[in-house]
Parts: C-alpha cells; sequence; structure tokens
C-alpha cells in the first residue's frame, strides 16, 4: 500500500466548495448588519438631542442653538450635515438624513424623534423595516 502525502485534488476541491457556501451566507448578513448598526448610531446620535431640547424648553426659549438653549450634539460622519435639524416647540422634532459616509441602502432615508404634548418622545424612521430596531417605528421611505 502507497503512503500518501498531502491532499488530493477532490479533497481540495471540498473545502473551497465549503468555504465558499459559506461566504455566500456570511456576507450578506454581515452587510445588513452593518446597515442595522449605522441606523441605530443615528438614531442614538440623533436621540442625544432630547436633553437639550427638554432643557429649551423648560427655561421658555424658543429658539434652538442660542442663548443658553445649546446644541448639545457631536458631529457624526453618518448624518447630513454633521449635526441634526431641531424644530422647538411644545411639540419638538430632531430630524436626522443618512449622509454621504452611511452605507448605500440608507441613501435618502432619515431618523426623527417627535415630541408630543405631554413631554414623550417617539422614533420614526423611513428606512426599510428589516433595517429599523424595535424602538423606533419603521415608515414609508422615499
Amino acid at each position: 500500500m502507497k503512503n500518501q502525502k498531502g491532499f488530493t485534488l477532490i479533497e481540495l476541491m471540498i473545502v473551497v466548495a465549503i468555504i465558499a457556501i459559506l461566504a455566500a451566507i456570511a456576507i450578506p448578513q454581515y452587510q445588513t448588519y452593518v446597515v442595522r448598526s449605522q441606523v441605530t448610531r443615528v438614531i442614538g446620535e440623533a436621540g442625544d438631542l432630547k436633553v437639550a431640547v427638554e432643557d429649551c424648553l423648560n427655561n421658555g426659549l424658543t429658539v434652538f442653538g442660542t442663548g443658553s438653549c445649546v446644541n448639545t450634539a457631536t458631529s457624526s460622519d453618518l448624518i447630513t450635515g454633521n449635526i441634526p435639524n431641531v424644530t422647538l416647540s411644545q411639540t419638538a422634532s430632531i430630524a436626522a438624513s443618512f449622509g454621504s459616509h452611511a452605507n448605500t441602502a440608507l441613501s435618502g432615508f432619515g431618523v426623527t424623534w417627535n415630541r408630543n404634548s405631554s413631554g414623550g418622545w417617539s422614533c420614526t424612521t423611513t428606512v426599510q423595516a428589516k433595517y429599523a430596531p424595535a424602538s423606533c417605528t419603521a415608515v414609508a421611505g422615499p
């Protein structure tokens, strides 16, 4: 009987086929994970401004970003213009659109935090439902 040293061609082809099948499954899952993480990040970054908005409203201020009503947001490369837009009233809103550094699947979509008259906040997003976290309602996008 012959002593075999190394692998046969068929064994190597089977290993390559198995790796290709695993990659075909893993790569799309990873891309979805990246998009979901970017959506969650923008929701969090826009939501950070809720405290500043509440402070402004408690002090009776109506213009955001002036006087003691300061914008506490840090700039983000995922948000168009680097910081969210704020509309200040009893039913305030914080809106952020996905910028050029976000995944192309998010182009043209956004996230909005809306304050109701009793002071509660709710999150909506225009991204596809498969990318939206359970804490933020997905609505029809552009």
